[in-house]
C-alpha cells in the first residue's frame, strides 16, 4: 500500500521546477535563474534525465545571453536522449520521449538563429520537422508545428506566408 501511494505521489522536484517556471513568467527572471540554479546543483549532471532535460528546457528561457541559452538547450537535448518512456510516463502518462525531439530542436535551431549560426539551424530546424510527427494533434502540437513553419519560412526553408516566431515552452 505504501509503495502504491509513494508511486502516485506529485514528483516534489518537477513540482519545484513548476514554481520557478511561474516565477520567471511572473517576471522575475533573474531570481528564477538563481533559483534553477540552485535546483541543478541538487540534481546533478547526472541526475534523474526527466528533472534535467526540464530544469535545462526552462533555464534556457532565463538567459540573456543567446549562448548560454544554447548550453542550457543542449543539455535538454542530452538528458531527453537519456529519458525512458516509462520514466517520462511517471511524470506525463500521455506522452512519449519522441514528442519532446520537435520543440527541444525547434528550440536549438531558434539559438542557433540568434547566434547567426545559420547552418546549424537548419540543421535543427531539419530535425524537429522530421521529428514532427511525434505531436498529438493538439494545441501544443499544433503551436510547436507553427512555430517550426515559421521559422522555415524566416530561414528561406519553406513556402511564403506570414512571419514573426517564437518556439513554445510549454513542455520539455
Amino acid at each position: 500500500m505504501a509503495e502504491r501511494q509513494e508511486q502516485a505521489a506529485p514528483d516534489a522536484v518537477m513540482t519545484r521546477i513548476g514554481q520557478v517556471v511561474m516565477l520567471h513568467h511572473a517576471g522575475d527572471r533573474e531570481e528564477a535563474r538563481h533559483r534553477f540554479l540552485d535546483l541543478w546543483a541538487e540534481i546533478g549532471e547526472d541526475g534523474d534525465p526527466l528533472h534535467r532535460c526540464t530544469l535545462a528546457h526552462y533555464m534556457a528561457d532565463a538567459q540573456d545571453d543567446p549562448s548560454d541559452e544554447l548550453a542550457w538547450d543542449l543539455r535538454a537535448l542530452t538528458a531527453a536522449e537519456e529519458l525512458s518512456d516509462d520514466r517520462l510516463a511517471e511524470h506525463e502518462s500521455t506522452l512519449a520521449v519522441r514528442a519532446l525531439y520537435p520543440s527541444l530542436h525547434l528550440n536549438l535551431a531558434a539559438d542557433y538563429v540568434k547566434l547567426d549560426r545559420s547552418d546549424a539551424a537548419r540543421t535543427h530546424l531539419r530535425r524537429a520537422r522530421g521529428a514532427a510527427d511525434a505531436l498529438a494533434d493538439d494545441s501544443y502540437g499544433d503551436g510547436v508545428r507553427a512555430a517550426i513553419s515559421r521559422l522555415e519560412l524566416r530561414l528561406g526553408e519553406g513556402s511564403p506566408g506570414e512571419g514573426g516566431w517564437a518556439p513554445p515552452r510549454q513542455r520539455p
